[in-house]
């Protein structure tokens, strides 16, 4: 059934049961008296290019914090929080069933997850936070071993009754921090990957290498057809082709800690439908009740481009190095063993970006469909590394510098660091593949390399949020990183315990602050070349010549 008639049909369905009649719309506001609204008003398409830098954020910030209400546009009465139809639309989620915690809508507020630490929108959570990720497929979770129908609220898609474990994936709500520097970093991975792709011959195997990351070999056959099987790090998403004579994509996605999401953009407009019912023109049409609440309009394009600046502007994490001599030999000690152990071999301590992926641009020129796109719209430019931005921010070693170091920690690859002995997956669901796909059901192992810069104090940890301490987190690694792990374990209690002092370093830095590496009192201190600013990825230089790729526009 097509879009039009879809929403058609559910508009049907809610005036038949009176309780949505009117169609509101959303964007031009709905305040006055008696009126419980959070936003009082929103941008017009366009009119992001108008208002000044400073504003737009201060606007996406007011989103992404912004408890919405009924009386807006928030909740979504007759459709599930992956964009579909309810399995039950005779049950729509009003009333009592209009909230959720596993399949949603499950909060009111971004900021209700994502406030760690000060208090900050944007932020990490608390595993009371956590997301259900895929429980959106329901359209309300209950558990009634006496329901029959697939994905009402007890049963999946293959007919099998579900539990809290199997129903959805429990994870971690991670930071935003630095997300502009991230995104940029992706987009310039993926276009050295395209690159090498874009030069290959029938017949040829190529290494796929970009920033000095091994993403393993890409073959394109002599009939044309491409060889994906040795290709590594990247998700499936990225290496499926429209038909076999296509290239793979390659496309880089930073977002979910699967690795599902391409841009900042296509994060925010799946979440605020899946999370709040609050639905993006972009994403279900101009003018269109998508979920048959009455709304239309309720973020418009120019709203979402204000969230995706918010998140990509925010400050980046730094280093927090106690006047302590104790302290700081031991965190030094604990750099060194990080790479010793071979930590740094996935959680790389710094990767290049070119003076052009300073600037980050909205809209991301990989977005797929459902977001807007290059062409679709104006593209708007600003300066990451600009001082009037949310402090602090990072810097080129030099004035003349053509790249700078970003201190993420990660090498934006997907890995299996899971226990090979434990003969369950660590999560129950693919997101990778698609619902009806068997493949859906058999379960993740793999997980994005977790960005380590703001660690200390972000978290719970690892991908599930179960750990409280980082030791804990250290001691899970196996997989792909057993070596690591066993190496941390034959270390003495000094090098172990070093090594996490080193990781209490790596903080969020209270609002403001304006170095990147502080004291105890977060006063500006010098750290020689060891900070965090200063470790490359020594396989930049060895294999890459340090040069980074251009951005498409």
């Amino acid at each position: 059934m097509s879009r039009l008639l879809r929403v058609s049909a559910l508009l049907g369905l809610a005036a038949a049961g009176g309780w949505a009649l009117a169609q509101v719309d959303a964007s031009l506001g709905t305040g006055g008296i008696g009126r419980e609204i959070a936003v009082e008003r929103h941008l017009q398409d366009d009119e992001e290019f108008r208002v000044p830098l400073a504003a737009l954020i201060e606007h996406g910030r007011k989103l992404f914090a912004a408890n919405w209400t009924g009386t807006e546009g928030g909740g979504r009465p007759l459709t599930k929080g992956n964009g579909r139809a309810l399995s039950d639309p005779a049950s729509p989620l009003v009333g009592m069933r209009s909230m959720n915690r596993i399949s949603g809508p499950d909060s009111n507020s971004c900021a209700g997850c994502h406030n760690q630490p000060f208090g900050q929108a944007g932020g990490s959570g608390d595993f009371v936070a956590n997301v259900f990720v895929q429980g959106q497929r329901f359209d309300f979770a209950t558990f009634d071993r006496g329901d029959s129908v697939p994905t009402r609220g007890a049963l999946d898609e293959a007919g099998k009754p579900v539990t809290l474990a199997s129903i959805a994936n429990s994870r971690h709500t991670p930071g935003m921090f630095g997300g502009g520097y991230i995104e940029m970093l992706a987009r310039e991975i993926t276009v050295e990957l395209q690159r090498i792709r874009d030069g290959m011959k029938r017949g040829e195997t190529r290494v796929l290498l970009a920033k000095g990351i091994d993403f393993g070999k890409l073959t394109r056959r002599a009939d044309g057809l491409w060889d994906v099987s040795q290709v590594k790090g990247l998700p499936r998403l990225s290496l499926l082709t429209a038909t076999p004579i296509d290239p793979p994509t390659l496309v880089v996605r930073p977002w979910h800690q699967a690795g599902n999401s391409v841009s900042l953009r296509d994060f925010t407009n799946t979440s605020y439908n899946h999370h709040h019912g609050i639905q993006t023109t972009e994403r279900f049409g101009a003018n269109v009740d998508a979920d048959g609440d009455g709304f239309v309009n309720e973020m418009t394009r120019a709203d979402v481009t204000a969230v995706a600046v918010f998140q990509a502007t925010m400050a980046v994490p730094g280093q927090v190095v106690p006047n302590d001599v104790k302290v700081e030999k031991a965190i030094l000690h604990g750099q060194q063993k990080f790479n010793e152990f071979r930590c740094a071999s996935c959680h790389i301590p710094s990767l290049p970006l070119s003076k052009q992926g300073w600037t980050y641009t909205e809209p991301n020129p990989f977005n797929p469909n459902g977001n807007a796109r290059v062409g679709d719209i104006r593209t708007l430019k600003l300066d990451l590394n600009d001082p009037a931005l949310p402090q602090p921010r990072l810097t080129p070693a030099t004035p003349n510098d053509e790249q700078l170091m970003v201190p993420a920690y990660t090498d934006f690859q997907l890995h299996d660091i899971c226990d090979p002995k434990d003969p369950a997956p660590p999560e129950s669901l693919d997101m990778n593949w698609p619902v009806w796909a068997p493949k859906f059901l058999d379960g993740n192992r793999r997980f994005l390399t977790r960005r380590l810069w703001g660690i200390a104090n972000s978290g719970p940890y690892f991908h599930h949020g179960m750990f409280s301490t980082m030791r804990e987190a250290v001691l899970a690694h196996h997989g792909e990183a057993e070596e690591s792990r066993k190496a941390f374990v034959g270390g003495s209690d000094y090098d172990r315990d070093a090594l996490i002092e080193f990781l209490k370093s790596l903080q969020v830095l209270p609002p403001g602050t304006r170095a990147l590496v502080v004291d105890e009192n977060f006063q500006p201190k010098r750290w020689g070349t060891t900070s965090t600013a200063a470790v490359s990825n020594p396989a930049v230089s060895a294999k890459n010549g340090g040069k980074t790729a251009a951005l498409p526009r």
